[in-house]
């Protein structure tokens, strides 16, 4: 027999088997030699390794001691080991790294399959649920913990005096109204969550339904001292969930009037304008308050992030509005796109497809 024969492991290396098998493998996989040489490497792993070139030592393409220690573990022991490799730069990436014996008939190991799955989606996910859970119950603690205050002030020292009675029972009011805010923002956004990937088929006019929102807050507006000016061409049409798009354009709005307001001024200006650019129809808010920095820009629409704690919780806020703008959108395929200066205000733009079929 010829060596090639002697040995189906060089057999299986230098033929296109060993590319159409890793080819065939979603995550980023390659075959090293015994030598420590790359000998095949599917599309991701070239990809995800920009330096790996085939027949190149591993370790020039992969900074990674620990896989390098792994490999050479598995090749000297020809028992499979997984280890963790994480990439700081550009951006943070987390992978498990699966190194596999590849041995021929003779029992010795020739060369080791390694794949590497990427676990950041999976990571950030967790991250976010426990962020999730922890600020949900931060935030539902700080009221409880004043009802359960008062009412035990109320059964003790206060249980006859009216006047603090009343002022107690008006503070447990307002606490209770807004753990009820949060749990309703919080089922709202599992609702939307859960229709994520079904697109609405409904046709809706945007103009109508956002000119139906600003109609409704007008008077919160006077109230804090806001006016808002309104401009859009009608009708305007989109595929939609109206009840979406109302919550959209309803926190958007109320958003600039609570947060957009100067104090200081005599007069404050809101503009709410619907319009068809290209092919999207949008909805712009813009304030001219005090503005937002930038390094907030791109936590807005993150769950309970707040710019001002103090002043969200002051104005009944949740912390949550903003997640559910952009979650709604994602699931009508429209974004969302904030810009903000320092003593200017800020611009709020949704942008959603335009329904062709109707003009």
């Amino acid at each position: 027999m010829t060596g090639a024969q002697a040995d189906p492991i060089h057999v299986v290396i230098r033929t296109p088997f060993a590319a159409q098998m890793i080819a065939a493998m979603p995550d980023a996989a390659l075959i090293v030699g015994a030598d420590g040489r790359v000998t095949a490497a599917n599309a991701p792993a070239l990809r995800l390794l920009v330096a790996l070139k085939l027949g190149d030592p591993l370790v020039l393409a992969l900074r990674a001691p620990d896989v390098i220690d792994a490999y050479r573990r598995v090749m000297a022991s020809g028992e499979a080991e997984t280890v963790q490799w994480s990439e700081r730069v550009p951006v943070e990436r987390l992978f498990d790294v699966s190194i596999g014996p590849l041995a021929g008939q003779g029992g010795e190991v020739g060369a080791a399959l390694v794949t590497l799955r990427d676990l950041t989606e999976i990571r950030r996910v967790e991250r976010l649920r426990v962020d999730f859970i922890a600020n949900a119950s931060h935030e539902l603690r700080t009221p409880l913990a004043s009802l359960l205050g008062f009412i035990e002030t109320l059964q003790g020292s206060a249980r006859d005096d009216a006047r603090a009675r009343d002022r107690f029972l008006a503070i447990m009011r307002d606490q209770g109204l807004r753990m009820a805010r949060l749990i309703e923002d919080l089922l709202s956004l599992s609702r939307i969550e859960q229709k994520q990937h079904v697109r609405p088929e409904t046709v809706v006019d945007f103009a109508q339904t956002v000119r139906s929102v600003v109609d409704s807050l007008s008077p919160m507006a006077q109230d804090l001292g806001a006016e808002i000016h309104f401009a859009a061409p009608d009708p305007i049409w989109v595929k939609g969930d109206r009840d979406e798009l109302l919550r959209v354009a309803e926190n958007l709005i109320e958003n600039a009037i609570k947060y957009g307001v100067r104090p200081d001024a005599d007069a404050a200006l809101v503009e709410v304008a619907v319009a068809r650019t290209g092919k999207e129809a949008t909805l712009t808010v813009r304030d001219y308050g005090h503005g937002i920095a930038a390094e907030h820009l791109p936590r807005l629409t993150e769950r309970f992030y707040r710019v001002d704690a103090t002043q969200s919780r002051a104005r009944n806020g949740t912390g949550l509005g903003l997640a559910i703008v952009k979650h709604i959108l994602t699931r009508h395929r429209g974004k969302l796109s904030i810009t903000s200066r320092i003593g200017h205000g800020s611009t709020f733009t949704a942008a959603l497809p335009l329904h062709l079929d109707r003009k």
